[in-house]
């Protein structure tokens, strides 16, 4: 598998510009004066780049997934948002294995020999029992282990980009959940221990926020690359306590960071905007 510390090459959505325009003007700066290599994904309908683009397992191995995420499907408004990823890849000249499993690309924090994702995954998947659906994703993506945890209360995407990234084999680092109630919490916990997975705190400020869906305060969706980590910011105090975390936690990184309020009103951040791989 291939983990967000090796890659160097980064995605995004032809329709950024429209939906956020001052997010996407910034990003492409960064990445201009970074030196970070990046590309225009073609014929897009929305921006979350992440949750609909294939996983990329190894070199060449590209898995795409089946995008026909519940919270969208519902309704003809929000079914008339979801991209056509075969004709994106081909036009980008990428070849894809393709699965009948519905996962979101938001939905996977990964490692060299194991992923991470929550429990969603079985609900949008009724129509295979658990076990084959685990063997088929062991398979697919080539790892030893998969590791599930309870979708974060609220969380109507049931994404795990937001609550846990691995940062070394055993070691993901995760939100810090003290706010929260306890028993969603130490469940959050459990799984985690019971994965054999330890994990660090990452500063969480989302509770002042007016709107409930709005997901600025969530430092946890930075865009991590072989040599650079961008943290999204949000005029916060909490911000300062981000930066020097992440600067403890990846000191062999460049650091560079992003105002990520624009779209954090609509619940995603550059984790979701984004879509690396290794090239």
């Amino acid at each position: 598998m291939i983990t967000d510390s090796q890659t160097n090459f980064v995605y995004i959505a032809d329709t950024l510009e429209t939906l956020y325009p001052e997010f996407a003007e910034d990003l492409v700066s960064i990445f201009k004066k970074a030196n970070i290599p990046f590309g225009i994904l073609p014929h897009t309908k929305d921006a979350w780049a992440v949750d609909y683009m294939p996983v990329q397992v190894s070199a060449n191995k590209f898995v795409r997934f089946t995008y026909k995420p519940d919270y969208l499907i519902t309704t003809k408004k929000w079914s008339k948002t979801i991209s056509d990823v075969d004709a994106i890849c081909e036009a980008i000249g990428i070849q894809t294995i393709k699965s009948d499993i519905i996962l979101d690309g938001g939905n996977l924090s990964k490692w060299n020999d194991k992923v991470l994702m929550t429990s969603k995954v079985f609900v949008e998947n009724k129509h295979i029992s658990e076990m084959e659906l685990i063997e088929q994703l062991q398979n697919l993506l080539e790892v030893n282990k998969v590791i599930f945890v309870p979708v974060e209360n609220g969380d109507w995407f049931g994404h795990a980009d937001g609550m846990a990234r691995f940062i070394c084999y055993d070691t993901v680092l995760i939100n810090d959940y003290s706010q929260e109630e306890q028993k969603n919490y130490i469940d959050f916990l459990g799984a985690l221990h019971n994965a054999g997975l330890k994990w660090e705190i990452f500063p969480y400020e989302i509770y002042n926020n007016e709107d409930d869906n709005d997901a600025a305060g969530l430092y946890l969706n930075y865009l991590e690359l072989e040599n650079h980590l961008i943290l999204p910011v949000y005029d916060k105090e909490a911000d300062d306590m981000a930066r020097i975390r992440a600067k403890e936690i990846f000191p062999d990184k460049e650091f560079l960071e992003i105002n990520g309020n624009e779209p954090a009103k609509h619940t995603g951040i550059i984790n979701c905007l984004t879509w690396n791989i290794r090239r």
